[in-house]
């Protein structure tokens, strides 16, 4: 059993392995491979000289072995010449062979017995046949006898208008003759199917006369209204295009009195009688109900073809007279007209609790063009209510956007207590200009107006008026204001004496709130348009352009608000700069003109802070504010250079009170995570600067360390920096400048710029804030609408004086490609190695 499922060899290893005694060894002769050593065999039977005592048993195991192998090879080459036994493999093919011949016979014997049953069954077949064939002639016969029968019958019902019989029978004879279809190759039943055709003809001839004369109602000859309901259950039996060609036929026999009633060249006809013709359908429709109306069926609503009619005829007649009308036309006339048209029509559907497009829908042929309703023949004309709303739009807003011209009104100084106060009345004021609700107000009363009368192009134009006047109101009323030209403000009695312009920064926070008031409104106003406008307009409305100007006025203001805090600091930060820091002798305290300054920024911040209602905005303000502040606190003190040891003291004192300062400037409720890091970078910075600066220069190397340790860079021009604002002489520089290079070649972890970089040394006297901040190397900050810079940008994108160029610097750069985090070089190139050396000879003394 092993044998046959599994190879010899692996039997033998099995059970090699199964047999093992847990102490028995395993013979070396079993595991013969290609790397069969016998030296090592030998060496493993006979270990040491004793051992070959044992020669004789070691000769006689292995001749048993080799015998035990010889007859285990001899029963395998047996079991393989059994298994390829050529007597075997012919046996099974005969076997095979002798299987198809049973098949094929087997084939035979079902042909043989197939064409006996066929043979046996034919003569059934035949007569199954012949009783179907029977059995459908008799059918044919006997429906051919109900058919003539019925037809006979039909015939003499129509002479005497037994409608009601007629519909059955009609019925009947319909639905008996389509199977007949088959056989029209046959004379008398293509004489018969002739014969039905002549017969509906007759029927359809009859009933109109029938009809004829209960419309026209002749006294002479009555007609029950009893028959001309039963002629309608013949109608439908007739087709759907008989009873289409009854109440087409009534529909045009009733609203005949109609047309020669309102030609449009009469007088009841005009625009101004559009009234009566409601007024006349609507009793034309009473009547109708009451009288001829009870004979139709009611799924054949000829109520709601008489109102589709009037509709078309209608239509067709204001279409006219409008276009006739056009120059005359008035708002006033229209919008009546237009609303006496939609009230009709919306009574019209209250009536029949249908939608009144629908009804129209219902009762139009499918391969006529969409029907229409009254409504749309003043689509054309509704630019005239377009136009009217523009005109009083411009109205509206003529009066605000003309630039207020004012006195100019002086700022309040800060000595003054009254300044501090607003004016009552206008802390009582709203927080939005007044002109922004109304024109809101006014939008929506337009829209639910127009929405009634017309959801499309009228409505669409009307939200592009809408759109129009939004631009208008952003750019020529709010922004407008902030634009006017800057007051001429009384000059101060004192270099550290400021003006506040209340008056301009309450304008600049009401701008604000309005902006945000009417941006927030626009997108309601696109979103109510939406949902009542037409579906092919609704991706077509969008306000976004309209509101992006309302954020940009936002941003203007803010950058209003920005320009007082610049001229209520600038006195200050222009003592700052005319201060002689060098001639200070001892430290005292914050300067007055640091405390001063904080509480001219105090002054500004808190009225800001009492006039925007989103807090976002004054985020932003303050984020501003704070940057804008120690930009002007850089600028100022390089432009007060030299300062020396005990100016840059002073200095630093004044800047931990201007820092405490915009630290809680925000308040608790605007602070964030972002301005607190953002202060405390640049203060940081400003700091080290300053922390040079106050060390003595004396000894050298424990200058260059303490410079390595806060400035952290082995720039060349960014120490000169340090030299230039600390006032060293030129004389002393250079044998600082050698010893830096000496020192900070040493020093490979150094980086090769700071924040140094960017410090410009020749900085603009004022920042110009057209939107944006100028940095002290003369970069614009931006002002995003709601961001948080926090002073993060003082020193980004600054360029540092050339290496060559005088002790000063300048604004244009030599490290302009270098990246944070480069390992510092201390020479890039050998050009600025020799122009290193040109400069130092030629500051040398003679």
């Amino acid at each position: 059993m092993y044998g046959e499922e599994l190879p010899h060899e692996v039997i033998l290893s099995i059970q090699r392995i199964l047999e093992l005694e847990p102490m028995e060894e395993i013979d070396s002769l079993d595991a013969l491979t290609s790397t069969f050593s016998p030296v090592d065999l030998l060496n493993n039977y006979f270990p040491d000289e004793a051992s070959l005592a044992h020669i004789g048993e070691v000769n006689a195991k292995l001749n048993d072995t080799q015998l035990a192998l010889q007859q285990e090879i001899d029963t395998l080459q047996t079991e393989l010449k059994l298994s390829q036994d050529p007597d075997r493999m012919t046996h099974i093919q005969e076997m095979i062979s002798d299987l198809l011949g049973q098949m094929s016979r087997i084939r035979e014997k079902a042909t043989e017995s197939e064409a006996v049953v066929r043979n046996i069954t034919k003569d059934i077949q035949v007569l199954d046949l012949a009783k179907k064939n029977l059995i459908l002639s008799m059918t044919v016969m006997k429906r051919l006898q109900m058919l003539v029968n019925a037809l006979t019958q039909l015939e003499d019902l129509i002479k005497e208008k037994k409608y009601s019989e007629v519909a059955q029978t009609l019925a009947a004879v319909k639905q008996i003759s389509a199977s007949f279809k088959a056989y029209t190759a046959v004379p008398h039943i293509s004489r018969i199917l002739k014969r039905i055709q002549e017969v509906q003809g007759e029927l359809r001839t009859q009933l109109d006369v029938d009809f004829d004369s209960f419309y026209l109602q002749d006294p002479s000859k009555p007609i029950k209204p009893a028959l001309i309901a039963e002629a309608c259950l013949v109608a439908d039996v007739l087709g759907p295009d008989v009873h289409t060609q009854i109440v087409d036929r009534f529909v045009a026999l009733e609203l005949k009195e109609y047309r020669r009633i309102f030609r449009t060249s009469d007088e009841a006809g005009q625009l101004d009688n559009i009234s009566r013709r409601f007024a006349w359908f609507k009793r034309l429709l009473n009547s109708h109900e009451l009288e001829q109306g009870r004979v139709f069926p009611s799924e054949w609503r000829v109520g709601w073809h008489l109102l589709a009619k009037f509709s078309e005829i209608t239509r067709d007649d204001l279409s006219t007279l409008l276009v006739k009308a056009r120059s005359s036309l008035t708002v006033k006339s229209l919008l009546d007209n237009l609303q006496l048209t939609t009230e009709f029509e919306t009574s019209m559907a209250r009536k029949w609790a249908t939608p009144f497009h629908d009804i129209l829908k219902a009762t139009s042929s499918p391969q006529n063009q969409p029907p229409q309703t009254i409504s749309s023949a003043f689509e054309p004309h509704m630019g005239i209510f377009v136009d009217a709303q523009d005109k009083a739009l411009a109205d509206m807003l003529a009066p605000h956007r003309k630039l207020r011209t004012t006195r100019p009104q002086p700022r309040a100084s800060l000595e003054d207590p009254s300044a501090s106060s607003s004016n009552t009345e206008e802390e009582q004021e709203s927080p939005v200009l007044p002109s922004s609700t109304e024109l809101f107000y006014f939008y929506g009363q337009s829209l639910e107006q127009c929405a009634k009368l017309s959801t499309g192009k009228a409505l669409f134009d009307l939200a592009a008026m809408q759109r129009k006047w939004l631009r208008i109101y952003a750019e020529e009323v709010l922004t407008a204001q902030l634009k006017r030209p800057q007051q001429q403000l009384p000059i101060p009695r004192r270099s550290m004496e400021t003006r506040v312009d209340i008056d301009g920064l309450n304008q600049a926070c009401l701008l604000i709130n309005t902006a945000d008031y009417c941006q927030t409104t626009a997108l309601e106003l696109e979103e109510k348009i939406r949902s009542k406008i037409n579906e092919e307009y609704k991706e077509k409305i969008t306000f976004q352009v309209e509101r992006d100007l309302f954020i940009s006025a936002i941003s203007t203001s803010i950058t209003s608000m920005l320009r007082e805090v610049e001229t209520a600091s600038d006195p200050f930060f222009n003592t700052m700069a005319r201060t002689s820091w060098n001639t200070v002798n001892q430290v005292s305290g914050p300067s007055a003109y640091s405390e001063e300054l904080v509480k001219a920024i105090e002054q500004v911040v808190d009225v800001v802070r009492g006039r925007v209602e989103q807090k976002k905005y004054l985020r932003n303000f303050m984020d501003k504010a704070c940057s804008l502040i120690l930009v002007k606190f850089t600028n100022a003190l390089v432009r007060s250079r030299p300062l020396k040891e005990i100016g840059a003291e002073q200095l630093l004192i004044d800047l931990q009170t201007i820092k405490a300062y915009l630290a809680k400037m925000p308040g608790e409720a605007l602070q964030t995570t972002t301005y607190a890091k953002g202060l405390a970078k640049t203060t940081t910075r400003l700091e080290a600067l300053l922390k040079v600066i106050v060390t003595p220069v004396d000894p050298a190397e424990g200058f260059i360390l303490n410079y390595t340790l806060l400035i952290g860079d082995a720039s060349f021009s960014n120490f000169q920096k340090i030299l230039d604002l600390k006032g060293t002489p030129k004389s002393a520089q250079n044998t600082l400048l050698d010893s830096f290079l000496t020192i900070t070649s040493t020093k490979t972890d150094l980086e090769s710029t700071s924040f140094l970089s960017s410090l410009d040394m020749d900085p603009p006297t004022t920042a110009h804030l057209g939107g944006s901040l100028i940095s002290p190397g003369a970069s614009r900050v931006s002002l995003p609408l709601v961001g948080n810079s926090s002073g993060e940008g003082i020193f980004a994108s600054m360029v540092a004086p050339p290496m060559s160029g005088p002790p000063t610097g300048s604004s244009i750069g030599d490290n302009s490609g270098s990246r944070a985090g480069e390992k510092r070089e201390v020479f890039s190139d050998f050009r600025r190695f020799v122009s290193f050396g040109l400069r130092k000879d030629s500051m040398a003394p003679p």
